[in-house]
């Protein structure tokens, strides 16, 4: 196999990701061994494209280019967003400087460009040949719509987490040179960039083909089935995506109906849950097997307060005091998070924020989060108990979209929407209220928009959403060193606008560029 035919977006036969079960059991996603069968024979029921979706799931929990950790949605979520955002820190993993600090922007060789690029357009391939063959698979038609429109929810998402990473925001205008390739079909020949609006406008059709498809199916996606799409997934999609274009109207009236039947998480379950198991108000997430775990490589592997991954044990993941100190002191939600006092401040590491053993805070660690920390890690100040694993050494499911973020993207639109701040204030209280009684918000114009956008940083923490958020607001990162009255370690600490980091834009990666001669990198 020749260079050209290795990279990525030739690389799309859905036969090799075909699967052996759908259900939701210990077998759930047991991969089949590559076929050299043809699109017609995997498509020849809807049984079997059934399979090609739960192949499209299992993608998203897979390793990928042979490097240690890039696996689906879990290397996105933790390194692509909450490891370079603004709220999270890896405490003393200074190794990691130039993936925590955004240093891989315009290194197109780099795989920590390619990946988002590679991973992605793989999920698009893969959902292009679903999309092409469904038709003709023998069934009904209510199973082939409700199939093809799957597809178009996983291919409309990936299109929106390509334009975030590789295109400008939104409010930057159209930005010559600026865009990405459209690939529609099942062809892989050498394409040009559709610009962002282009893209966006693609994203929206595919989620309105996938909406009609879903109602006229009649079928309802099995509660058990949270790791695949259904019609909330396709209105959850569109409403992030309608936030990041900044179509007002649109995020409010999708995110209201994407969370319409769900139920926010308890207090309880919140706080005491570990993030790693679906509950009432998950609306899509990635499911993991404990039979078929990714080892040091899985999602809790990276950021869990219990995980025995050694990159978990030594260099905890932690909020941020800068975002932490927004949150008033009756705030349940604070007590997932090792918050120093005065006292035990003075006795940590001012450099690495570690706490030696003889220290209060390690003490108060060990004795009130023994039961969520792994028995030899390492204690910082501000580490976290939100994520924790299920089973080891970093295993479980993780949510991609719940209720919560719906809520939060219906309040923020509704600010833009202007006269809407009684609903805002509604959803503020609906969310807050659970953690803390005292909380009444009366906040109106622009200070009611900050508390919303403080609450989402919060209660989104770790989630996914931070880098993505920043970016599209056009928000000044800036992390504040320990010697400078913050938690961060100073390798890590610097302050960046929206102009700055290449405008927070990853450059498309050689691997399309030296091989689709319409791609051309560089700003014209």
């Amino acid at each position: 196999m020749n260079m050209k035919q290795n990279i990525l977006l030739r690389s799309i036969c859905v036969v090799g990701i075909a699967l052996a079960a759908i259900s939701c059991s210990k077998a759930y996603l047991d991969t089949a061994p590559e076929s050299a069968e043809s699109p017609a024979t995997i498509f020849e029921t809807t049984n079997n494209a059934k399979m090609a979706i739960n192949g499209l799931a299992k993608m998203m929990t897979t390793q990928y280019l042979s490097v240690q950790g890039m696996n689906g949605e879990g290397t996105i979520i933790n390194w692509y967003n909450n490891y370079m955002g603004n709220d999270s820190q890896k405490c003393a993993l200074t190794g990691w400087a130039n993936t925590i600090n955004s240093n891989w922007h315009e290194s197109p060789t780099s795989n920590y460009d390619i990946y988002p690029w590679y991973y992605y357009y793989k999920l698009i391939g893969n959902a292009n040949q679903v999309i092409a063959n469904i038709e003709e698979s023998e069934g009904s038609e209510g199973e082939r719509d409700f199939i093809q429109a799957q597809a178009l929810v996983y291919r409309a998402y990936s299109y929106l987490q390509l334009v975030q990473f590789y295109c400008r925001r939104w409010k930057d205008g159209v930005v010559p040179n600026d865009g990405i390739p459209l690939r529609l079909d099942t062809s892989t020949g050498d394409l040009a960039k559709s610009n962002v609006p282009a893209v966006f406008a693609q994203i929206y059709k595919d989620l309105d083909d996938a909406i009609s498809l879903f109602n006229a199916s009649g079928i309802t996606r099995a509660s058990s089935e949270n790791y695949l799409p259904g019609l909330d997934v396709a209105y959850a999609v569109k409403a992030r995506a309608a936030i990041t274009r900044e179509d007002w109207a649109t995020a409010a009236d999708c995110a209201a109906k994407a969370r319409a039947g769900y139920k926010l998480m308890s207090k309880d379950e919140y706080i005491n849950g570990g993030f790693n198991t679906k509950n009432s108000e998950w609306i899509w997430s990635v499911y993991e097997a404990e039979d078929q775990t990714l080892y040091y490589y899985s999602f809790f592997a990276y950021i869990g307060s219990n995980s025995s991954a050694s990159i978990c044990r030594t260099y905890p993941f932690a909020i941020t005091k800068q975002l932490i100190d927004l949150i008033p002191e009756t705030d349940s939600r604070r007590s997932m998070y090792l918050i120093p006092t005065e006292e035990e401040f003075g006795q940590v590491n001012k450099t690495t924020g570690n706490a030696p053993s003889s220290s209060e805070l390690y003490k108060r660690a060990k004795k009130d989060y023994a039961s969520k920390l792994y028995s030899t890690s390492t204690i910082y100040q501000y580490m976290q108990f939100k994520f924790q694993a299920s089973f080891m050494p970093g295993g479980g499911c993780f949510p991609l979209f719940r209720a919560a973020e719906m809520a939060f993207i219906e309040a923020e639109a509704k600010c833009h929407l202007g006269g809407q701040d009684a609903a805002v204030q509604s959803i503020l209280n609906e969310i807050n209220k659970e953690y803390d009684s005292a909380y009444n918000c009366t906040k109106t114009g622009d200070d009611l928009l900050n508390e919303v956008k403080i609450y989402r940083r919060f209660h989104l923490w770790g989630e996914g959403q931070n880098w993505f958020d920043f970016k599209r607001w056009g928000d000044t990162m800036e992390r504040i060193s320990i010697a400078k009255g913050g938690s961060w370690h100073s390798t890590f600490s610097f302050v960046a606008g929206p102009e700055d980091k290449n405008h927070w834009t990853w450059i498309i990666p050689n691997r399309e560029s030296d091989y689709n001669k319409l791609i051309n990198q560089m700003a014209e």
